[in-house]
């Protein structure tokens, strides 16, 4: 008789964040901050995973070129872009990639391994884990490829969509995947029970998220700048009674549009004033952690 799957309980036992110890930064940081620009392939023989301009009809069209084309320009120019932004201020990003990015843009895979980013596994390809015929593999495969094109293999692991099956969760920690970023649930890291060990969840966001701000709730590119912008002040405040994380998400055919960008780059003039802020990629901020935690 198989053992039934562990609920999300189960997994991350509750905790109220006021009753946990401070955590501490070093240097005397009072909160972290990591950037998380997905790039993607999406695959022109399936239906693309967002549009921007419906089919006539609301027929789904395969192939949709004008969809792929626009998810297209982020990668050929819109993540060029975002990439001169990190630089000018000296912040490196964890790049969250599908394993067949490594061989479909390898000039952006050289890129960034050039700059110093991490790489974060980001499944595969472009799709639910729901809809994988075998996960287990299909991880596999998606590490394999990025420790092949950079040298060195992905501690983290973000889904696409942020999608998990009862077992994702366990298969990760079997292929050695030391982090997960799927777990919206807190401001501070916590541990993921797995049948094989713990993952590490660090804090992401579907909040400070241009896929939500921008193509599901439809505002203009300001509201990026400004909600980013509340969510940091609100979390500053209350760093002062222990390190809290920020996460910051962006794709590059969103804000790396023309009128978008400035908004990205007003955000980062913002955050780069505080002097006591640690600019961290997902990697630092879990070994950070595990100094933290019994």
């Amino acid at each position: 008789m198989s053992t039934p799957p562990l609920n999300p309980h189960d997994r991350v036992p509750y905790s109220a964040i006021i009753d946990r110890p401070a955590l501490v930064l070093p240097k005397n940081k009072r909160m972290a901050i990591w950037f998380i620009l997905a790039v993607e392939e999406w695959d022109i023989n399936r239906p693309m995973p967002r549009t921007v301009l419906p089919p006539p009809a609301g027929a789904v069209s395969v192939p949709d070129v004008p969809n792929w084309s626009w998810h297209e320009y982020g990668n050929r120019v819109g993540f060029w872009r975002l990439k001169k932004i990190f630089d000018e201020f000296n912040f490196r990003p964890s790049l969250a990639v599908n394993g067949v990015v490594c061989q479909t843009y390898p000039r952006i895979i050289r890129a960034a391994k050039e700059a110093g980013w991490e790489f974060l596994a980001h499944g595969y390809e472009q799709r639910s884990m729901h809809t994988v015929d075998d996960q287990r593999a299909s991880i596999r495969k998606s590490i394999q490829s990025i420790t092949q094109a950079t040298g060195k293999k992905p501690r983290g692991w973000i889904s696409p969509g942020l999608t998990e099956t009862h077992s994702t969760p366990d298969l990760l920690a079997l292929e050695g995947i030391e982090y997960v970023a799927n777990w919206i649930l807190d401001d501070q890291p916590c541990h993921i029970r797995t049948e094989t060990g713990s993952l590490t969840s660090i804090p992401y966001t579907a909040e400070i998220n241009d896929v939500a701000i921008m193509l599901l709730q439809h505002h203009a590119a300001r509201e990026y700048r400004d909600r980013a912008i509340d969510q940091f002040d609100q979390l500053y405040k209350e760093s002062i009674d222990g390190a809290r994380i920020m996460a910051i998400t962006l794709h590059p055919y969103i804000m790396g549009a023309p009128h978008r960008a400035r908004y990205f780059r007003e955000l980062v003039e913002h955050l780069a004033r505080y002097p006591d802020i640690a600019f961290m990629t997902g990697e630092e901020i879990l070994d950070w952690y595990r100094t933290q935690a019994n």
